[in-house]
């Protein structure tokens, strides 16, 4: 028997959109990015993190956005700005119950596109 897939570790794509607006909202409130978000974006920001993040964990969803350097590149992100970007993500998954493993994973795959992101 084949072990779960991350995407249903997680909980699918209606546990991952709840943790994708809880990273947004993060964002909003975190004073090291908070510039960079606006409310007015999350009905088109949150449909293209559930995409990237559930065809990237394994699920049936196609993410059809920007490939990462692509997005962000002229956006002068710092690496002070990455991290405090991470720290929202790990503080999201561990309100939603994430299990350890599972949030090594996700930090592991959003540290990986650290290349792709800061100062592009």
């Amino acid at each position: 028997m084949s072990e779960p897939t991350l995407y249903e570790r997680l909980g699918g794509e209606e546990r991952i959109r709840a943790i994708a607006n809880t990273i947004f909202d993060k964002h909003l409130a975190n004073p090291v990015v908070k510039q960079r978000y606006v409310e007015s974006v999350r009905e088109e920001v949150i449909p293209k993190l559930v995409d990237f993040l559930g065809e990237g964990t394994g699920g049936p969803q196609k993410y059809t956005g920007k490939d990462m350097l692509t997005a962000h590149r002229g956006m002068n992100i710092s690496e002070q700005e990455f991290l405090a970007v991470l720290d929202d993500i790990m503080e999201a998954l561990e309100e939603h119950g994430v299990g350890e493993r599972e949030q090594e994973q996700l930090l592991y795959a959003n540290y990986a596109m650290r290349r792709e992101i800061v100062r592009v």
